[in-house]
C-alpha cells in the first residue's frame, strides 16, 4: 500500500525509511525536503541515493490536499479551501501583519461541539482529519507563499489551530501534526508560536501539557455554568470550575505564563456589565496572587442561523475597561477577511445542510479567484 509521507513526522519517518533498509540520517533529508523545501517529486530530492528515490516511488508518496479555490481578501488576508473526499472541504486562513504571519488550520471537517456563535459547528461533523491532512494546509500554505511574495525565508511564523473542528477532539492526528511544525528539520516553529484553541475537553488538555505543550486558549465565552452552557454544550460536560484548573495544571508545562481566554462578545447576552464582574471574580479565584491569563474578545461575525448579533464596540470598550481595570490584560480582536468569510466563526462558509456539501465543492471549482502557481522550491536549508 502507498503510504503519504506528510503522514509522518521525523520520528515516523525514520521508522519508515529504517523498513526500507535505510540508515537514520536519509529520514531527516527527506523531510527537510518535503518540509523545508517543498518538494513532492522523489525525482527532485538530488542528494537522495538513486536507489532510495526508487524504494521510495514504489510504496510512498508526497500527496497535499487538493486546492479547491483560493480568496483574496482587501486586506490580504487569503483563504483556502482544501479537498478532503466525499464531498467534505476544510479551510485554512492566512493572516498577514507587520510582525508576522499567522496561518490558522482545520483540524477536523466540520465541528461537533456545536457552539451557538458558529458557523462553522452549524454545518455539523464529518471526520477527523489525518496528520497529514492537518499539515498538508501549512506545508501548501508556505511554500505557495514564498512563491507568491518572492521571498526565499519562513513566511508563516505563527500557526493557531483555531480552524474548522476541535483540536483535543482530534489528538491522536493532533500531536504528530504539531511535532512536524516544531521540528527544527521541519518548521522550525516555537512552542510559543504554535497555539492550539480548546473549547475545554479537558482530559486531552492534561495529555497535551504531557505530550507536546504548546501555547492554549481557551474558548470561555461566559462567566457563569449557566451561560456558557447555553453557548458551548461542551460545558454540561466538563464546568467552568474543572476547565480552569485544568488551565492552572496546564501553566506548569506550557511556554508561555498565561493563558488565553477567547471571548466573542454577543449583544445583550454576555457583554454586560455584571458579566465583566463576573469574570473578575472568576478569574481572581484562581489568580493564587499572579497574572496567568489574558482576554481576547472577539467581535461576533453573525450568520442567520444564530440569531445573535454582535455587540456594539462602545459596549466592547466598556467591557473590556473593566478587566483591565482588574489588571487583567485584555485586548480586542481586530476582525480580518471579513470579505472573504474567513472571519473567526465564518470557516463554514455558507452554512448549508450536509447533503448538499458535494454541490457546494462543486460550484467552488468553477469560481477559483486567483490562479495558484506551481508550489515554490527554494534551496531552503534550516
Amino acid at each position: 500500500m502507498t503510504v503519504n509521507l506528510l503522514d509522518y513526522d521525523l520520528e515516523g519517518l525514520t521508522l519508515y525509511c529504517e523498513r526500507l533498509g535505510e540508515k537514520r540520517f536519509r529520514a531527516t533529508q527527506l523531510f527537510r525536503w518535503i518540509h523545508q523545501r517543498g518538494a513532492s517529486k522523489f525525482d527532485d530530492m538530488t542528494d537522495l541515493a538513486r536507489s532510495l528515490r526508487e524504494k521510495l516511488s514504489a510504496s510512498a508518496q508526497v500527496k497535499p490536499l487538493d486546492i479547491l479555490s483560493q480568496h483574496i481578501s482587501s486586506d490580504g488576508t487569503i483563504k483556502w479551501l482544501f479537498d478532503v473526499g466525499n464531498g467534505d472541504a476544510v479551510e485554512a486562513v492566512f493572516i498577514p501583519e507587520k510582525d508576522r504571519g499567522t496561518l490558522c488550520i482545520s483540524s477536523q471537517a466540520g465541528c461537533a461541539v456545536g457552539c451557538r456563535f458558529c458557523s462553522t459547528g452549524h454545518q455539523g461533523f464529518s471526520r477527523n482529519l489525518r496528520a497529514g491532512e492537518i499539515i498538508s494546509q501549512l506545508w501548501f500554505a508556505e511554500h505557495f507563499l514564498r512563491s507568491h511574495l518572492k521571498q526565499c525565508d519562513r513566511v508563516i511564523s505563527n500557526v493557531v489551530m483555531m480552524g474548522m473542528g476541535e483540536p483535543l477532539q482530534n489528538y491522536s492526528e493532533l500531536v504528530p501534526a504539531l511535532r512536524v511544525m516544531l521540528d527544527d528539520h521541519g518548521y522550525g516553529l516555537s512552542r510559543r508560536r504554535v497555539t492550539v484553541s480548546t473549547s475545554g475537553v479537558v482530559p486531552m488538555m492534561d495529555r497535551l501539557a504531557l505530550d507536546c505543550p504548546v501555547a492554549l486558549a481557551v474558548s470561555l465565552h461566559a462567566p457563569n455554568d449557566e451561560l456558557r452552557s447555553n453557548l458551548v454544550p461542551l460545558n454540561r460536560k466538563y464546568p467552568i470550575e474543572e476547565l480552569l484548573a485544568a488551565c492552572n495544571r496546564y501553566l506548569a508545562h506550557a511556554p508561555r505564563d498565561f493563558i488565553t481566554f477567547e471571548y466573542c462578545m454577543l449583544d445583550g447576552v454576555n457583554d454586560q456589565v455584571e458579566h465583566a464582574n463576573q469574570l473578575v471574580s472568576l478569574i481572581r479565584q484562581h489568580a493564587s496572587g499572579r497574572v496567568w491569563c489574558k482576554f481576547n474578545l472577539i467581535p461576533f461575525n453573525p450568520f442567520p442561523a444564530s440569531g445573535l448579533l454582535r455587540s456594539p464596540i462602545e459596549q466592547v470598550n466598556v467591557f473590556a475597561k473593566i478587566l483591565s481595570d482588574a489588571g487583567i490584560v485584555t485586548t480586542v480582536r481586530k476582525t480580518r477577511g471579513d470579505d472573504i468569510d474567513a472571519a473567526c466563526g465564518q470557516l463554514a462558509g455558507d452554512v448549508q445542510d450536509r447533503t448538499r456539501v458535494q454541490s457546494r465543492i462543486a460550484r467552488q471549482r468553477t469560481i477559483m479567484l486567483t490562479p495558484i502557481p506551481p508550489t515554490a522550491k527554494p534551496n531552503l536549508e534550516k
